[in-house]
């Protein structure tokens, strides 16, 4: 790992929070409407500034390390808090949290998110709904990608 420099920015943080929560820095990008290679860079940088390893690259995506897992859940806490300060003193308007649910092809699943959604009219929350393999299943929970 490279040289350690100062200061974290909300940027970042937002950056890596929504890598996380895609898998993949060109995906996060496309959702952020940010260039694939300046997400990387990003990426890269917050990796040196914090002077660990976060995200593991490959052909297929990323994954996060042990660390990236530990920083993952203090950056949704320090942009949470943002958002908190510009609700109460700005007045901007409380941001949708997200419900991810991971899955494998279950029709069933897809009945039970929809009631859910449709029982608690819940306009606070953004929910995605992931069919996938039971290994990814497993790696989006301990990532916190999905409950």
């Amino acid at each position: 790992m490279a040289k350690r420099s100062s200061g974290i920015t909300l940027q970042q943080l937002t950056y890596y929070i929504e890598v996380a929560a895609e898998g993949s820095i060109s995906a996060a990008a496309d959702l952020l409407y940010v260039a694939q290679p300046t997400m990387s860079a990003a990426m890269k940088d917050l990796e040196n500034r914090v002077g660990r390893v976060l995200l593991l690259r490959s052909a297929r995506g990323v994954t996060l390390t042990t660390d990236g897992v530990e920083f993952l859940g203090y950056a949704r806490q320090v942009v949470e808090q943002v958002a908190l300060l510009e609700q109460r003193y700005l007045g901007r308007p409380p941001s949708r949290r997200l419900l991810g649910v991971s899955t494998q092809h279950y029709s069933f699943a897809v009945d039970a998110l929809v009631r859910m959604v449709k029982a608690n009219a819940a306009a606070e929350y953004e929910f995605s709904l992931r069919e996938t393999r039971t290994w990814d299943i497993i790696e989006d929970v301990r990532t916190l990608r999905s409950a």
